[in-house]
């Protein structure tokens, strides 16, 4: 009596949404609304600090993956270049961080990172002047969730190398999609964040 060779099983499709490395710009400077707004320009042209290098753990992540998906801004484009030198780099301004608007705040004057948190609170208020609000972020990052998703099912992984917050938004669409969360949204450079669909 022959017996069938059991069928293969499929690997769960997994996402790995990855930040970037620490951009080339000095990071804590205390500044006043108006010079807030001349840095956020500058970090969004800033690329990659070349002292800040992937850990080896996250090329481990990616090393036998033939493609990695990126934003088009330089400090996310150049992490990828980084951590993946071996992979076709797709960069897609659908991977953009969600933006932020300097509140018009006379007399404040405090760090950058502050001014940032005060800002990214705002904008969730309602505060976003000629830039895309929170809920044509979140439309974004459930495109950017179906765009990852179909690449990790058809390849079996999909990896993302973008933006802090962003991320942090297509995670939220992904657990919507029922996959699960392997580590923490941080606001850490080269924080890596796994979602894994239901086998």
């Amino acid at each position: 009596m022959s017996v069938d060779a059991p069928s293969a099983v499929p690997h769960p499709a997994r996402i790995i949404l990855i930040r970037h490395g620490q951009p080339h710009i000095a990071l804590s400077p205390r500044t006043s609304h108006a010079g807030f707004a001349g840095y956020i320009d500058d970090y969004e042209e800033a690329g990659l600090d070349p002292s800040s290098l992937p850990p080896e753990e996250l090329r481990d992540l990616v090393r036998e993956l033939d493609a990695v998906f990126t934003s088009d801004r330089p400090r996310s484009h150049q992490s990828a270049k980084a951590l993946a030198p071996h992979a076709e780099l797709i960069a897609d301004p659908l991977f953009a961080e969600a933006p932020l608007a300097a509140p018009r705040i006379p007399w404040l004057n405090m760090q950058v990172a502050k001014w940032a948190v005060l800002s990214r609170i705002l904008w969730h208020a309602g505060y976003h002047p000629e830039i895309e609000n929170p809920a044509k972020a979140r439309t974004r990052a459930a495109r950017a969730a179906d765009l990852l998703v179909a690449r990790a099912k058809a390849n079996g992984a999909a990896v993302l190398v973008a933006h802090g917050y962003f991320n942090w938004m297509i995670g939220r669409q992904l657990r919507r999609r029922g996959f699960s969360r392997t580590g923490i949204h941080q606001a850490r450079y080269w924080n890596a964040v796994i979602y894994q669909d239901k086998p």
